[in-house]
C-alpha cells in the first residue's frame, strides 16, 4: 500500500494558542495530514555534511522534505505526516518541520535508548528531540478514533537528524514514529504514537564503507538509490562522472566507501548534477550543508509555498486517506 500524501485521520482537533498546547474536542471534525514525501540523501565528506532532499509528488498536497536548522550544527528533516489541518477551515493545527527547533521532551540522563558510544549529554539531547516530536504527534493522535490503514511496521513519520558533536564528529540518526491502536468498541479506536525507534546511521560500524546515506518515504515508493545508480553505471549518472575528472573522483570515492576523503566543494558539484538526473520535472528539491567550521547554510533553498485558491481546497469524495487508502498499483 502506497500511503497517500493527504490522509484523513481523526475526530477532534488539536489547536495551539499563544504557544501553549491544547486539545479541543470537535465531534465529527476530521484531521487531515499532508505528507512530506520523497528522499533524503546525506553525504558526510571531509569538511562538511551535505543534505539533499527530493520531493516525490504522489499527491497535489505533498510537501517537499525540508532540512530544518535546529542549531548551527544540527539539522532535522521530517518525512511523513508533517502538516496537520482541519479541512473544514483554513486552520493549520500543526506543522512539525516549523516546530522542530522547539520540540523537546524530558528524558533520563543516561539516554537508555541510544548507543553508549555517544557522549551522554548529546545522546540525551537526541532522545529529547525524538520524545518532543512524539509528544506533539500524540497531542493529535489521542483524538484519532477511526481505523488507520497503515501497515504494522510502517511509521506515520520519520525524523532524520544530522549534526556535528564536539569531540565526537559527524553523526546521522533515523528516528521512526509508529502508531498503535486499541479497539474500544466497533469502529472506535484509541490511538497513540509510540516513542521512536532510534537507528544510528553514521558513523558506520568499524570496517563498513563510509558513503552516501539515503532515506525514502513512503517506503513502498522507493526509487533506485544514487549509490545503486553509480554501481549499475546508469548512463545519465555516468555522463556526470565523465564530464570532469573531479566528478569521476567523487564517484569513485563514494563507491569505495571513502566519502570522508571528498572535499565539500567537489561533492556539492556532483550532487547538484545528480539532482538533475534523479528528480522528475515536477519534483521540488533542496540542498543544505553543515560546514565543520561554518555551520548550517543553504545551497539550494526550498521553493516558496503557494497558497491554493479557496475553490481548490475542497477534497473530492474519493480522495485517498489513511482510513480509505487507494489500493497499491
Amino acid at each position: 500500500m502506497i500511503l497517500a500524501a493527504t490522509a484523513i485521520l481523526a475526530l477532534g482537533v488539536w489547536v495551539p494558542r499563544g504557544g501553549s498546547q491544547q486539545v479541543q474536542d470537535a465531534p465529527g471534525e476530521e484531521i487531515v495530514a499532508n505528507l512530506a514525501a520523497g528522499r533524503v540523501i546525506i553525504a558526510v565528506v571531509k569538511d562538511a555534511i551535505l543534505i539533499v532532499t527530493i520531493e516525490n509528488p504522489i499527491e497535489p498536497q505533498t510537501r517537499v522534505p525540508t532540512p530544518v536548522e535546529i542549531n548551527s550544527r544540527r539539522v532535522g528533516i521530517i518525512l511523513g505526516a508533517v502538516e496537520w489541518i482541519s479541512p473544514s477551515s483554513p486552520l493549520q493545527l500543526a506543522r512539525l518541520d516549523r516546530d522542530l527547533p522547539h520540540l523537546r521532551g524530558r528524558v533520563a540522563s543516561q539516554a537508555p535508548h541510544l548507543q553508549q558510544a555517544q557522549i551522554n549529554t548529546e545522546a540525551a539531547d537526541i532522545e529529547a528531540v525524538g520524545q518532543g516530536v512524539a509528544e506533539r504527534l500524540n497531542q493529535i493522535a489521542k483524538n484519532v478514533h477511526g481505523k488507520i490503514g497503515l501497515a504494522e511496521d510502517e511509521p506515520i513519520a520519520e525524523l532524520i537528524l544530522a549534526d556535528y558533536v564536539e569531540g565526537y564528529g559527524p553523526e546521522v540518526w533515523q528516528l521512526a514514529f509508529s502508531m498503535q491502536q486499541a479497539m474500544q468498541r466497533q469502529d472506535y479506536f484509541d490511538t497513540r504514537v509510540l516513542m521512536p525507534r532510534y537507528l544510528q546511521i553514521w558513523p558506520p560500524e568499524k570496517g563498513q564503507p563510509r558513503t552516501l546515506s539515503e532515506f525514502h518515504y513512503p517506503p513502498e515508493a522507493q526509487a533506485p538509490a544514487l549509490l545503486d545508480l553509480l554501481r549499475q553505471k546508469d548512463p545519465a549518472v555516468e555522463k556526470i562522472c565523465s564530464s570532469d575528472p573531479k566528478m569521476r573522483e567523487v564517484a569513485d570515492r563514494l563507491l569505495q566507501g571513502e566519502s570522508s576523503k571528498i572535499l565539500a566543494v567537489d561533492a556539492t558539484q556532483f550532487l547538484r548534477a545528480a539532482l538533475n538526473v534523479m528528480a522528475s520535472p515536477s519534483s521540488r528539491e533542496t540542498m543544505a550543508m553543515i560546514g565543520m567550521g561554518s555551520g548550517f547554510e543553504w545551497i539550494l533553498k526550498p521553493p516558496a509555498e503557494t497558497q491554493k485558491p479557496a475553490e481548490e481546497k475542497e477534497r473530492p469524495d474519493d480522495a485517498p486517506s489513511l482510513l480509505h487508502p487507494h489500493p497499491s498499483n
